[in-house]
């Protein structure tokens, strides 16, 4: 198994920024994509389906020779409703 993974092409990955708050699918292709902690470095077969996965979660991960930028603001987490709790009471 080494030697075929060694003679084929290979991405480098790092997760940069963490997956806590993001929605289940952005969570399950990090872990999909063998990421256990932050600035873990992978080496990552170079084909379709994991270069889409790559993409979908490009604000999270850099990938070797492609610059990453850190997201402006949290676009990819959960936002919630505020509770109505307080309002009812007056405050």
């Amino acid at each position: 198994m080494t030697a075929k993974a060694s003679t084929g092409k290979t991405l480098k990955a790092t997760l940069m920024k963490s997956a806590i708050g993001a929605s289940p699918a952005i969570r399950a292709t990090v872990q999909s994509l063998g990421f256990r902690r932050l600035n873990q470095t992978r080496e990552l077969p170079d084909n379709e389906a994991v270069r889409g996965m790559l993409k979908a979660v490009n604000f999270l991960v850099a990938v070797e020779g492609t610059p990453y930028e850190r997201p402006k603001r949290s676009q990819y987490k959960i936002w919630r409703k505020r509770s109505d709790k307080k309002h009812q009471r007056g405050h």
